[in-house]
């Protein structure tokens, strides 16, 4: 009797030590974590609660005190104190999270800051299976029963790369006209306001990313002169920053014509192009932004009032003082500590290889052709910069010789190859996509920011098995096996020559000769091989989609 109760006090005590974490379709849950935190993680919160009801069918509730998973952020959290966990590996490290199942069966989310305590959230999110693209592709939730973390469960994740985003262009033709007409109507036209942002922003830290640059064409009503979208920013902590020809996140192309005076030149109305970037500086110094420096053109073209390099370069030195100048007055006296980038795309990249000096803390923006290929490496100098590297990179594109704005035909291969090129040789500090609507870019986006979230795991696997089980969490292992062959072959078809490409002459010229079509250099046999091709790839996607379960059809199509 007395060895018999001997042993069952050693199993209670051992349950009690090595409890798991679980959840149940009929359990209320509870998340604990302080008032005090800041409004990223919050939002993450609400979006985990919203999650929560989705997969469990159940209520999640926020308490200040107590709670089945406690969320805390390291020096400012109490409820760190309170819990027996070592959360010393967070301490010195940026956006980093901690998930771990305490000894009585709680889970703790902890952050070294709170962009790593909202991504630590949104992790928890993915393991109950809902899809950052529950919102944008419809991909609705699974229902579940019950969810278990084992009692050893651990994970500590860091970005590889501190700032990760996107940037929306060429919008004209969806992003723009589907939120001011549809999900957000307005009678101002070229309306993207809060409400479109909120949704994007929510994609982004679902995907663990922190960085925007909002649409700037000039149909749209730009970022900053819309109503609501800075303070859309600042809940999901997204730092706001600027393409090549928009510096001090000001959009030239939207808003010189609203705010300017005179011309858009440096040379001969600095005054009136001073004032116009301070104004923007003064309005927004306390918001998370990242400045890009220097000057380009009003919309995607070289400055005005300087034709030759040596010219542009003079003006582009004088520019930068002027520039750092307002950032120190009315961002931070210390003007190394603010986040700021300077992007050397089309012809200043020849100004910036003619000699022209960039402070050392500013970023260095490196860019693709347009196509994918990354037209510049850092050298053992660049790479020693205070401010690091980064890339501003291409899968959409408006613009010459060819767009391709229609189909997701760039190669992830293609991504990975070059990507994991730039950071092994030092591009670490900002990575950037330009992804125009978003759609239908769904799995290039993950690719990327998954790479810049963490490059070594996706290195680790290859692209095939990453792509698969992107296949896999939205469309199920079944389906998954048909489709992997079916998108690497789109893919390779694309590759060779983008549907977009049929035309074979230049898209967007001003060249009459341009507008002739002609056909392709193509032997009949190629081109029928490549319907064959196309067909089958139509015949498997069709056959597949009778497949896919009833919830997941929209997200399928």
């Amino acid at each position: 009797m007395k060895k018999g109760f001997i042993g069952l006090v050693f199993l209670w005590v051992t349950q009690i030590c090595c409890a798991q974490f679980s959840l149940r379709s009929d359990q209320p849950i509870k998340l604990a974590c302080d008032n005090a935190e800041e409004k990223v993680v919050q939002t993450a919160l609400k979006l985990f609660i919203r999650d929560y009801q989705s997969v469990f069918s159940a209520s999640a509730a926020v308490d200040a005190r107590q709670g089945n998973i406690i969320v805390g952020t390291v020096g400012k959290s109490p409820l760190l104190k309170a819990v027996s966990a070592d959360v010393s590996a967070l301490i010195g490290k940026k956006q980093a999270f901690l998930l771990q199942v305490l000894p009585d069966g709680k889970l703790l989310v902890a952050g070294s800051d709170s962009h790593g305590t909202a991504y630590g959230i949104m992790e928890l999110s993915r393991l109950i299976g809902v899809s950052p693209w529950e919102w944008w592709a419809d991909v609705t939730p699974e229902k579940k029963i019950s969810f278990v973390l084992p009692a050893e469960y651990q994970t500590l994740q860091s970005p590889s790369v501190e700032y990760r985003g996107i940037f929306i262009n060429d919008e004209d033709w969806g992003l723009m006209p589907w939120s001011s007409q549809t999900y957000e109507p307005s009678d101002v036209k070229g309306h993207i306001g809060p409400k479109t942002n909120a949704r994007i922003f929510e994609l982004l830290l679902r995907l663990r990313a922190n960085t925007y640059w909002p649409a700037m064409h000039e149909c749209t009503l730009p970022f900053f002169l819309t109503e609501g979208n800075r303070k859309v920013a600042e809940e999901y902590g997204i730092f706001i920053g600027s393409s090549h020809c928009e510096p001090m996140v000001c959009s030239a192309a939207g808003e010189w014509r609203r705010r300017g005076q005179g011309d858009y030149d440096y040379v001969n109305n600095s005054a009136s192009v001073y004032k116009f970037w301070e104004d923007r500086v003064k309005e927004v110094a306390q918001q998370g932004n990242i400045y890009t420096l220097g000057m380009r053109g009003v919309h995607d073209g070289q400055m005005q009032g300087a034709k030759t390099v040596a010219e542009q370069k003079a003006v582009l030195e004088r520019v930068l003082k002027d520039q750092r100048g307002l950032l120190q007055k009315y961002v931070n006296k210390d003007v190394t500590t603010i986040p700021q980038a300077f992007i050397p795309y089309k012809e200043v990249l020849d100004i910036y290889n003619a000699g022209l000096q960039v402070p050392d803390d500013v970023t260095l923006i490196w860019c693709d052709d347009n196509y994918g290929y990354i037209r510049h490496f850092p050298t053992a100098e660049e790479r020693a910069r205070k401010g690091g590297n980064g890339i501003y990179y291409h899968v959409s594109y408006w613009g010459r010789p060819h767009d391709y704005l229609w189909l997701g035909t760039f190669s992830p291969y293609l991504l990975h190859q070059q990507m994991k090129l730039a950071y092994d040789r030092g591009i670490q500090k900002m990575w950037v996509l330009n992804v125009g609507d978003i759609k239908p870019a769904e799995y290039q986006i993950e690719l990327f920011l998954d790479m810049a979230w963490n490059i070594d795991e996706v290195n680790e696997i290859g692209v095939t098995a990453h792509l698969k089980s992107w296949l896999e969490r939205e469309f199920g292992s079944n389906c998954a096996e048909e489709l992997l062959p079916a998108m690497e072959a789109h893919y390779q078809l694309s590759y060779i020559r983008k549907p977009e490409f049929m035309g074979n002459t230049r898209e967007e010229e001003r060249d009459p000769k341009y507008k002739v079509i002609k056909d392709l250099p193509w032997s009949e046999q190629t081109i029928s091989e490549r319907l064959r091709s196309y067909t089958v790839l139509s015949d498997v996607v069709e056959r597949i989609e009778s497949n896919i379960p009833a919830d997941r059809q929209d997200a399928y199509f």
